[in-house]
């Protein structure tokens, strides 16, 4: 399974207090916080819920 690397670009001060929670479920805790997940439906979704304050780019040469 193809993995991506996700990274909070901006701070979660005066937003939506789901779209704080969404930032904290996906594992962010700060600005230029990164972290990886599985390529999945539900990560997706919640990467396009909150997609103002993040980047995402797809992880080359990942293996499990």
């Amino acid at each position: 399974m193809s993995q991506i690397k996700v990274t909070q670009t901006k701070s979660i001060i005066g937003r939506r207090a789901d779209h704080r929670r969404t930032i904290r479920a996906l594992g962010l805790h700060r600005i230029n916080h990164t972290v990886i997940h599985d390529d999945s439906p539900q990560i997706r979704g919640m990467i396009h819920q909150v997609r103002y304050m993040v980047e995402v780019e797809e992880v080359k040469g990942s293996k499990k």
